[in-house]
């Protein structure tokens, strides 16, 4: 087994860890966090009788990263290491898998599964790991299962159930939970402190040789003065103006400024009362947002990209307005996005701060951060475009989430695209959050942070990738406008919390009382969770398609398969929709796989609303997306994201009643 040493700063944080504490190492990006971790986790198997250590992390592509690049390289040549994420049959078997490995590294989900799964096979108690580490642990908090884990320790650590395991957390920032004194930000870290039952450690005797080993980048703010004329924007809000008229808006809603954030919330309320004009609302809205970051031709894209579905889906009066308002403007609108005269200065900024580091001969790194995967290609695009960053060197590709849509990444290209900018065949990301946290980046000369509105904790780890010496970390932004200001806040925040850190690590058990306190809270919490879903009868809830809002179900159709799917069980289910692609994901999973997409059939509505799937080999389930459809309880109609959030209780799936109901020649 491969020895390895450790800086000062880090034999120091770990001290306590190697005593057997519980302990929270907080040490900023590009620290050596996870390689403090796995000398903890060495000496613990050295020196720990059945020991079992298990490393829980909160995005899978983290289960391979610190697999292959950190626990293994060290501990694979005497111990058995294991990872197991959603993309691993070994989750099919986590009880087994844990019996039979030292240490085991997994998706915090798997383990809060196994927890909660009574099967022999799957289940895992916490009293079976001897040393639990928490990777990004500021996310122990509110509803993250990382807390709900953490919640099952408390209640047996104050019930004095032993044993329990040790607690390691890792973090780059704790945060300050959004508080701006000092006193609310110390709350909030002996909360991350008590729901972690952890002291919270960090450097002080080594500070000169942490700051050597990760220097802080140079902070610039690259300004930009607001447009002298913007009449491509002036023009979408006109159209708005049409569409509130239209549409009437109740005399007891007030719609704040277009182009907002604060704007889009006030639509997405407004869509539980006049769905149809609301989401055309939010596409413009979404194309003034665009407006503003990007360059007019992408805004336009946008809405020509929407209305080129929706102009085969009008069904009634209302869609045949708003698809003809938009073909009345169409040809003005494309005008104005291509007259250069008004074209977007932050776009003229960002390219002098890309040229001002990458030149001719001079090798480079860099990332650039925007906020959605939409943007992201479309300054890919401005940029592979744009032919003074082309005569510069700049060799640019995208970053952004794993997942199964189109603007989506596989992890392979995830990886792919890490690994070719390792090499240097790539020098720019253009990335979401994505690369703020947890991924394998190598250090940057560049981190340019572009029309964003996030909290310090992701502005801590942004900047964190700027670990080059005499790196740049550039906000660019308009003068006086929300991300200057955020930017300043989070400034304020990141010292704020520094100072309730060092306030914290002066205290003496103060986390005990918080314990019982986030114990009865969350009893309390999940009191009222069920007093909220259980609000309607389920029969009395129309579920309705969310773009011509034709009733399709009843709330009672809806059952909660294997915890995770949301499936309708009533064979009549079928008569109101047409089925799409096949859908194909890169996971297997043990009972079921997907079947083809499903979408609306009424008349040329054509909404997606999910996919089959086609449970223990032969029943096709329509497993129903909540975001895709409306409401309608006694109280009147409204739309929920997440499924947690519909106002009636949804019943577990029984297979053995469905087959009774659906196929009762089995049991004649």
């Amino acid at each position: 087994m491969a020895d390895f040493g450790l800086y000062a700063y880090q034999e120091e944080v770990v001290q306590r860890a190697l005593k057997g504490e519980n302990v929270i190492i907080w040490l900023p990006t590009g620290g050596g966090k996870t390689r403090a971790a796995v000398y903890v986790a060495k000496k613990h198997l050295e020196t720990t009788a059945n020991a079992k250590v298990m490393v829980l992390v909160n995005k899978v592509h983290l289960v391979d990263q610190h697999y292959n690049k950190e626990f293994e390289p060290i501990l694979g040549s005497r111990y058995q290491l294991a990872k197991v994420s959603g993309d691993s049959e070994e989750k099919d078997f986590f009880g087994k898998v844990v019996q039979s490995k030292d240490l085991i590294i997994c998706t915090a989900q798997i383990l809060y599964n196994a927890m909660i799964n009574k099967e022999e096979f799957k289940h895992v108690e916490l009293s079976d790991i001897t040393l639990l580490i928490i990777d990004e642990c500021h996310h122990t908090h509110k509803e993250s299962v990382y807390n709900k884990i953490m919640r099952c320790y408390v209640e047996k650590k104050l019930l004095r159930q032993k044993p329990l395991p040790q607690i390691l957390g890792l973090t780059a920032s704790p945060g300050t939970g959004g508080k701006s004194t000092l006193d609310c930000a110390v709350e909030h870290v002996l909360q991350i402190c008590a729901n972690l039952d952890s002291v919270i450690v960090s450097t002080k005797n080594y500070v000169p040789e942490l700051k050597k080993n990760v220097p802080k980048p140079m902070k610039t703010f690259d300004i930009v003065e607001k447009r002298g004329a913007d009449p491509f924007g002036d023009r979408l809000k006109w159209i708005m103006k049409q569409i509130h008229e239209y549409m009437d808006v109740p005399p007891d809603f007030k719609l704040r400024e277009c182009g907002t954030q604060e704007y889009e919330g006030d639509v997405m309320i407004l869509e539980q009362r006049l769905a149809q004009c609301a989401i055309h609302l939010r596409e413009y809205n979404d194309a003034l947002l665009i407006n503003d970051t990007l360059r007019m031709m992408d805004a336009f894209r946008s809405l020509e990209e929407f209305y080129s579905t929706k102009a085969a889906k009008a069904f009634d009066g209302t869609d045949i307005f708003l698809v003809g308002l938009f073909n009345e403007n169409q040809v003005e609108l494309k005008n104005l996005a291509t007259n250069v005269v008004y074209e977007n200065p932050k776009m003229a900024k960002l390219e002098s701060v890309l040229l001002n580091q990458f030149t001719p001969g001079v090798q480079s790194k860099g990332i650039l951060f925007s906020k959605t995967r939409k943007s992201t290609h479309c300054l890919y695009d401005w940029v592979t475009k744009n032919t003074a960053l082309q005569e510069a060197g700049v060799k640019a590709d995208i970053l952004t989430g794993a997942g199964n849509g189109n603007t989506h990444m596989t992890q392979n290209e995830q990886s792919n695209t890490i690994r070719r900018f390792r090499k240097g065949s790539l020098n720019l990301l253009i990335s979401t959050s994505v690369a703020e946290e947890g991924l394998d980046i190598p250090e940057c000369n560049l981190v340019v942070r572009y029309g964003l509105l996030t909290n310090e904790i992701a502005q801590q780890q942004a900047s964190g990738r700027a670990r080059a010496r005499d790196s740049q970390y550039s906000v660019v932004a308009q003068a006086g406008g929300p991300e200057l200001r955020r930017e300043h806040i989070n400034d304020f925040l990141e010292e704020l919390t520094q100072k309730a850190i060092a306030k914290v690590q002066s205290m003496r058990d103060a986390e005990i009382e918080l314990q019982i306190e986030a114990v009865s809270s969350s009893k309390t919490s999940e009191d009222c969770k069920t007093e909220k879903k259980g609000l309607f009868a389920a029969s009395n809830v129309k579920i309705l398609c969310r773009s011509c809002f034709k009733a399709v179900a009843s709330g009672s159709d809806v059952k909660l398969l294997e915890n995770s799917h949301y499936v309708n069980i009533n064979p009549d289910f079928k008569e109101f929709y047409r089925q799409g692609e096949r859908v194909l994901l890169q996971k297997r999973f043990e009972d079921w796989e997907p079947g083809c997409t499903v979408i609306c059939n009424n008349g040329n509505c054509n909404k997606d609303w999910g996919f089959e799937m086609k449970y223990k080999e032969s029943n096709l389930l329509p497993n129903m997306a909540i975001k895709n459809f409306a409401l309608e309880t006694p109280v009147g109609r409204m739309t929920v994201k997440k499924w947690k959030d519909a106002p009636f209780m949804v019943e577990e799936f029984s297979f053995e009643e469905y087959c009774y109901n659906n196929m009762p020649d089995l049991f004649d």
